[in-house]
């Protein structure tokens, strides 16, 4: 996001975006009080009454980013046609497809809430809970293009084991290079087929004769 676009938001909503960017982009640790405050053009007194401290701050940008990842993720999911796949497994495949489309934007700088962790997991109260929170929902949406036939416990296992290559698939994208990116959702596509084929068969679907 282009910080100056966003100078006409209120104060609050100015810096958390501020903050956003800056977090993503270069790290919590690197980025002090005193850069989001210049990069907002807020006050320090404006900056303090609405964030007492970086804690604060760390965990908004974190439920911000998780609310923005979210949406982002379902959507390509929709987009992508995972819903129009789901049956025999083929719907997982798309997570791959998604992922091949977040690793090529530019601003990819991993997962937020995998970096917040190593970076502030231990020292910023609630940041661990918050991160913890995001990657459930993730693996709640990838049990939803599952098939319906599968009981709890086991599209529960195989949503999870998704998540979990697509965790991996993303740390290895972070280390950089188009060439790693597309060897990264290559390992989890294939991670995915192999799920895939645990599924049971779907259903066929008989015609029925004229009366």
């Amino acid at each position: 996001m282009d910080i100056s676009s966003i100078s006409e938001l209120p104060a609050r909503e100015r810096i958390l975006r501020t903050a956003h960017d800056l977090f993503y982009a270069d790290g919590i640790r690197a980025t002090g009080i005193d850069r989001v405050i210049a990069a907002s053009g807020v006050t320090k007194v404006t900056f303090y009454r609405h964030y007492p401290s970086k804690d604060d701050l760390v965990r908004a940008f974190l439920d911000h980013r998780h609310g923005l990842w979210m949406a982002w993720f379902v959507d390509a999911l929709g987009r992508l046609g995972a819903q129009q796949r789901i049956g025999g497994g083929q719907a997982l495949e798309v997570l791959a497809d998604a992922m091949a489309e977040w690793f090529a934007d530019p601003a990819f700088r991993g997962c937020a809430f995998i970096n917040s962790v190593v970076e502030v997991g231990g020292s910023v109260s609630g940041a661990s809970d918050i991160s913890r929170e995001h990657k459930r929902e993730m693996v709640e949406v990838i049990a939803g293009l599952l098939p319906e036939t599968l009981e709890g416990s086991q599209r529960m296992a195989i949503a999870q084991a998704a998540a979990l290559g697509v965790d991996g698939a993303i740390v290895k994208a972070q280390m950089g290079g188009a060439a790693l990116a597309r060897e990264a959702v290559d390992d989890l596509r294939r991670l995915l087929q192999a799920l895939a084929a645990t599924l049971p068969a779907s259903p066929a679907v008989t015609s029925r004769p004229s009366e």
